[in-house]
């Protein structure tokens, strides 16, 4: 029997997840500048997203700038983009299938609750995959950037370190994951099958009554 507290909390973890993935699609902070060099005064820190780059300038003025050219970015900047953009896509369908099956709506009617469950399961392994697919670039862009920090045949203004999007989308990754583990086990089935009696079945049939009353005119001669 479907869990209705499981499959709710699936569904609040799994809007909040999506929320925190889109926020770190579109922010620029998945790069920041790294000062490895010997100076104490830094007047600009240069930010890098999937979609913009920002100069942030100790006045507190921020010019951002987006990409010139999609094809003119590197492939792990394009293969980040379009993980991203499935995986918020797969949450956004999740969502609607896991509302639509979850045991406390009515999108499907009450008598379907088989039905709804299967719906609610398919909802939760679709949400796996949008962690899967938005925990890729993260943890790929993270390995790039600590590669990068550590190669000594790279100059110190080209070297990047984590910015706090990262950090973010590690978080939507693990509630996206979370949010479908929940979701599958609160709708599966238990492990023993409930076989349905029908109110015809649970009728005594024609020979229990003949039956029946062959016993109550022996009990009369009697």
């Amino acid at each position: 029997m479907a869990s209705t507290g499981l499959q709710v909390l699936g569904l609040v973890l799994a809007l909040l997840g999506w929320v925190c993935g889109a926020l770190v699609c579109a922010a620029p902070l998945w790069r920041v500048s790294a000062f490895v060099g010997g100076e104490l005064v830094i007047a600009q820190v240069l930010w890098e997203g999937l979609w913009m780059n920002c100069l942030s300038q100790t006045t507190g003025h921020i010019q951002c700038k987006t990409y010139d050219s999609t094809l003119a970015l590197p492939t792990s900047a394009q293969v980040a983009r379009c993980l991203t953009f499935l995986s918020l896509l797969l949450g956004v369908l999740a969502v609607m299938l896991g509302v639509a099956g979850a045991k406390c709506t009515h999108c499907m009617g009450d008598g379907k609750q088989a039905s709804k469950a299967r719906l609610a399961r398919i909802a939760g392994v679709l949400l796996i995959v949008a962690g899967l697919a938005y925990l890729t670039p993260i943890c790929w862009t993270a390995y790039a950037t600590i590669r990068d920090f550590y190669d000594p045949n790279i100059a110190a203004p080209l070297k990047r370190e984590l910015g706090p999007a990262l950090y973010l989308g590690w978080g939507a990754s693990v509630l996206l994951l979370l949010s479908g583990a929940l979701l599958h086990v609160g709708s599966s089935a238990p492990g023993g099958r409930v076989v349905p009696v029908s109110g015809a079945a649970a009728k005594p049939g024609p020979s229990t009554g003949t039956a029946g009353e062959v016993k109550q005119q022996e009990k009369s001669f009697v």
